[in-house]
């Protein structure tokens, strides 16, 4: 796939997550099993989910004149579940630790992503374990870093991407998990939660208490989907 079927955002289409929608484009970006090496930049692996310390982002200066030395980060940090399971096809999030209402909330809950080609999944619901997941979002929080810190041990995936407003679908690269460590992303990072391999997943979650989100729907500016497998090819 080339970089040009990128270049122009898709501005009348509008997302409606009830809806499968025919005819987006499917970028599919590679998996690796995460390392404290190739996570540099993006975050890093944590073995004890108290000792993790949350980088909280100072509050921008508006003019020459500088932010006074220790303001403009005291709004802390939140914590709370962050749950993820899967439903037939379709895979839900919830995250307990903000009281975040949004055009992509539903019921209390997030769509995160499909385990088939969102085109057919209507007509083809596959009763096994998710082979691969399609993901129709990405966002990244400027105020501060995310820890997610998984409760059972159970293996996960989290997209991730490198800071910069002006990314594409093929930036991402997915980060495999075995589940008995946890993922801390530092502000900035394009990300869109952490997903279950099967069934569901629970993990201790803590990250900025501002929250400041900014997000991408993938079906609006690229008419695209990124996908990944949920087992890393030997």
């Amino acid at each position: 796939m080339h970089l040009e079927q990128f270049k122009k955002p898709q501005k009348n289409y509008k997302y409606d997550s009830t809806k499968i929608m025919p005819s987006f484009n499917k970028v599919e970006i590679p998996l690796v099993k995460a390392t404290n090496e190739n996570l540099k930049g993006y975050g890093y692996l944590v073995d004890v989910y108290d000792q993790c310390k949350i980088e909280i982002v100072t509050w921008p200066k508006q003019g020459w004149r500088d932010i006074e030395e220790g303001t403009g980060n005291e709004g802390g940090t939140t914590e709370g579940p962050f749950e993820a399971w899967w439903e037939q096809n379709i895979l839900y999030g919830r995250n307990s630790a903000v009281e975040h209402k949004s055009e992509y909330d539903k019921d209390g809950r997030y769509l995160l992503g499909y385990s088939s080609d969102p085109d057919t999944l209507k007509k083809n619901y596959i009763k096994e374990d998710p082979k691969q997941i399609y993901i129709w979002h990405v966002n990244y929080h400027p105020d501060g870093g995310q820890l997610f810190f998984p409760k059972d041990n159970k293996p996960f995936i989290s997209p991730l991407a490198l800071p910069g407003d002006d990314i594409q679908p093929n930036n991402f690269k997915a980060f495999y998990f075995e589940g008995y460590q946890g993922l801390y992303i530092h502000p900035n990072i394009w990300h869109e939660g952490v997903f279950p391999t099967k069934g569901k997943a629970t993990f201790n979650g803590k990250q900025g208490k501002v929250h400041a989100r900014v997000s991408i729907d993938l079906l609006k500016e690229f008419k695209s989907y990124i996908y990944f497998k949920t087992t890393i090819q030997v």
